[in-house]
């Protein structure tokens, strides 16, 4: 079984509907949620004027390969409503479904760039993922989720939403 992390998010229609649609889609078609993190409010990043997004981190076990388990997460945004837009921002979504980590493989693909590359940057990400993993060290940088997390210098607001789902 592979170990992967993934980050959910959204801030389109019922923000918290699409978490718990994802969640339950991840867990029939590609493994076991073994942990998943609080449910956090952030204000979209790298843009203005668009709604807060609901952001949650999980950690799968998956038989999936990870080209297989990415397919598989396109396929559930398609199916809950996600459109991707070919543009040079961040578009409003229903959900968002991103591989943070993957065993600890460093891959970079047309597919895939596995770790994600810009988890450190973002404490929306950090944040829930340090909860579930803080001890996970980054297999390119080298640092623990929490000293990825204590050293971000990203200062977006990031609130407590719901404790469980």
């Amino acid at each position: 079984m592979n170990v992967t992390y993934l980050c959910l998010g959204g801030n389109i229609g019922d923000r918290e509907k699409a978490l718990e649609m994802a969640l339950l889609e991840i867990s029939k078609t590609i493994g076991d949620i073994t942990a998943k993190s609080k449910i956090y409010e952030t204000e979209a990043w790298g843009v203005e004027n668009q709604q807060a997004y609901l952001n949650q981190c999980v950690e799968v076990k998956t038989p999936f390969t990870s080209e297989d388990l990415m397919i598989e997460l396109l396929h559930i945004e398609k199916e809950l409503g996600r459109e991707r837009i070919e543009s040079e921002t961040y578009e409003p979504r229903t959900i968002d479904l991103d591989i943070l980590f993957y065993n600890k493989d460093c891959i970079n693909t047309p597919l895939l760039q596995i770790p994600h590359p810009r988890l450190h940057l973002r404490k929306f990400v950090l944040i829930p993922l340090n909860e579930i993993a803080t001890e996970f060290l980054h297999p390119l940088l080298n640092k623990s989720t929490f000293n990825l997390l204590s050293e971000c210098k990203d200062n977006s607001d990031v609130k407590l939403f719901k404790a469980n789902l």
